[in-house]
């Protein structure tokens, strides 16, 4: 097989591996086909697949059409899949603007608004509050460090929905939250 074969069968399992994965990273790319990061940048460009970055934005951008409660801009993280009425999974990639200056951790806020804001795009309602938060942090999160959380609607009972909120760091466990969301039939117009 020549050189060209081998970079059209190439191209084309690239092609088949971010469509099922479209959250893979170029490095995880050239490790699976032990070519370097620069080639498999090229085969993107070439066959027109955008980088990560822009990958996950444009699935954020599918699944938000569906979200009721809350707006795009509010949202903190990147919606990457929902159900609406079941489930979700977001992401959040911190970096030294969400730290503080001497710890380099995470501040609380950043990780308790990723939970919350999943928590309110499961519900199918029109608007909805916070009603009960019930939350834990199980360790520090660092600047530079991917976070990923994993949203669930476990009841239902009239207008409160009961959602509960794990978030990982590398399949590990930093945050849980338990919250009780109140649907509001109506809300103030702007």
């Amino acid at each position: 097989m020549n050189n060209r074969e081998k970079k059209v069968q190439r191209q084309s399992k690239l092609q088949e591996i971010i469509k099922s994965n479209p959250f893979i990273t170029d490095e995880e790319l050239a490790d699976k086909f032990k070519i370097s990061v620069q080639t498999i940048r090229l085969d993107r460009l070439e066959l027109g697949i955008p980088e990560l970055r822009e990958r996950i934005k444009n699935v954020a951008e599918d699944k938000f059409s569906k979200v009721k409660a809350i707006v795009g801009r509010e949202f903190v993280g990147e919606l990457i899949d929902i159900t609406i009425g079941k489930n979700a999974i977001s992401i959040l990639d911190t970096d030294d603007s969400l730290v503080f200056e001497k710890t380099k951790v995470v501040k609380g806020q950043h990780i308790y608004a990723m939970a919350e804001t999943l928590a309110l795009a499961i519900v199918d309602a029109k608007a909805a509050l916070t009603g009960v938060a019930n939350i834990k942090y199980k360790r520090p999160v660092y600047a530079g460090e991917r976070l990923v959380a994993k949203g669930e609607i476990v009841r239902t009972r009239g207008n409160k929905f009961f959602v509960w909120v794990f978030i990982y760091v590398n399949q590990q466990e930093v945050f849980r939250g338990k919250f009780i969301l109140v649907s509001i039939d109506e809300c103030k117009e702007e």
